[in-house]
């Protein structure tokens, strides 16, 4: 829709830096403001010059860039031009929520009859969503251990359509060779998704990996501050294309305007905050990894990681989640929850306070994973009975290793 606003445009050479802060802005020609816009209106007038109009009307309600709010808003739009600039994609799809994004590209790619293979171990409710719904609807369903694309490659079938990974891996901090899983899959003609919420674009950048679509719940380090729910789909132009036609518009998750700019505003401080987060949580994992009461760290700038090489060649830096495990992992989460003065316990991550949260083994078997044989045992190498997974904050990185120790301690 034409518009008077004035487009910042970017130099071609910008770096992700100044694109996570100037990225698709555009300038209120009225007022001159530079910090976005929201705009609430859920309609947008038919104008010409729109290059939707014909001699006899509207030609093309598709060709408009802002009709009606559930297909795209101008502040929801500015957030994806954003994001599609921050992982080097061509276009992006916001959602109301991570979740959202996954099912939305999941229930657009794939119909009954075909076969999907799902990492073994990822986020809870897309976890669930593979296991408990997509066979519902006639789509078959491989969960394997994404670390051995040996795996990988047994699963696959002359039916399977899509790879759907995370890295690293929530909870467990598995770190994924995309460029080998991405390989593989064209050598198959399959698509890859991966489920980029713990590394941001600040750590890894898939697309540039061979990965078709990465997707994020935007309600965590990417928003920062932990008061709006967000999701995205970030690649190809057809692609994200074909999932706004069908989620955008039938499934009906949409973005609101006003979280759009609070992500937006996070993003401003992306860059910053998890490079503080990282350094922070370095420290943090040296500080846990020598400390009496634990069992073992799992983060991927320590050389104790099983994929810490990996790690280096994929990430640019290691990331604000650690997992960590004691040996009574339900008696060190009363004393977490009763103790604690500075990192929070509860559950959710990407916050700009630390949060912590024990993910006990055999409840997540029972609710959400149900891995046997191998796959368990490869579970429980990195989990053991239980694991706390820690998202590291903003606070001064004395006060965090302070806290947990005056709490691990007995």
């Amino acid at each position: 829709m034409s518009n008077s606003f004035v487009t910042h445009a970017l130099p071609s050479t910008a770096g992700p830096e100044t694109r996570a802060v100037d990225a698709g802005l555009l300038i209120d020609p009225t007022t001159g403001a530079i910090a976005p816009n929201i705009s609430m209106s859920v309609n947008n007038a038919l104008m010409p010059g729109d290059g939707a109009f014909s001699a006899d009307g509207v030609e093309d309600l598709a060709a408009l860039p802002y009709l009606y709010a559930r297909w795209t808003n101008p502040t929801v739009r500015q957030l994806e031009q954003r994001l599609a600039a921050l992982e080097g994609g061509e276009d992006a799809l916001a959602s109301a929520t991570g979740m959202a994004a996954i099912a939305g590209m999941m229930l657009t790619l794939l119909k009954a009859g075909d076969h999907l293979i799902v990492s073994d171990v990822c986020y809870a409710g897309a976890a669930e969503l593979t296991q408990r719904v997509l066979p519902e609807f006639g789509v078959e369903v491989t969960a394997v251990n994404m670390a051995r694309l040996d795996l990988v490659e047994a699963a696959i079938r002359p039916n399977t359509r899509l790879i759907h990974c995370e890295s690293p891996v929530n909870p467990i901090l598995r770190v994924i060779d995309l460029a080998a899983l991405s390989a593989l899959a064209r050598r198959n003609g399959l698509l890859v998704s991966v489920d980029s919420t713990f590394a941001t674009p600040v750590a890894t950048r898939p697309l540039s990996l061979g990965v078709d679509l990465v997707i994020h719940s935007l309600t965590k380090f990417i928003n920062g501050h932990g008061d709006a729910l967000g999701g995205a789909v970030i690649g190809r132009r057809e692609l994200v294309a074909q999932i706004r036609g069908r989620a955008g518009v039938y499934l009906g998750a949409t973005l609101s305007a006003h979280s759009a700019w609070l992500i937006m505003r996070g993003i401003d401080t992306l860059y910053p905050r998890m490079r503080m987060a990282s350094d922070t949580a370095m420290a943090v994992a040296g500080f846990l990894e020598s400390h009496p009461q634990v069992e073992r760290v799992l983060y991927p700038g320590l050389s104790s990681h099983p994929q810490h090489d990996l790690a280096k060649r994929q990430m640019d830096i290691f990331g604000g989640m650690i997992g960590f495990r004691t040996r009574d992992p339900k008696a060190t989460a009363s004393r977490l929850a009763e103790r604690l003065r500075v990192v929070h316990y509860a559950f959710s991550l990407g916050h700009q306070r630390s949060l912590v949260v024990l993910l006990d083994t055999d409840e997540m078997m029972a609710s959400t994973y149900r891995l046997t044989g191998e796959s368990l045992a490869d579970y429980r190498a990195y989990a053991g009975d239980g694991l706390f997974r820690l998202s590291i904050g903003l606070e001064t990185p004395d006060d965090i290793i302070g806290d947990l120790d005056q709490a691990l301690t007995h």
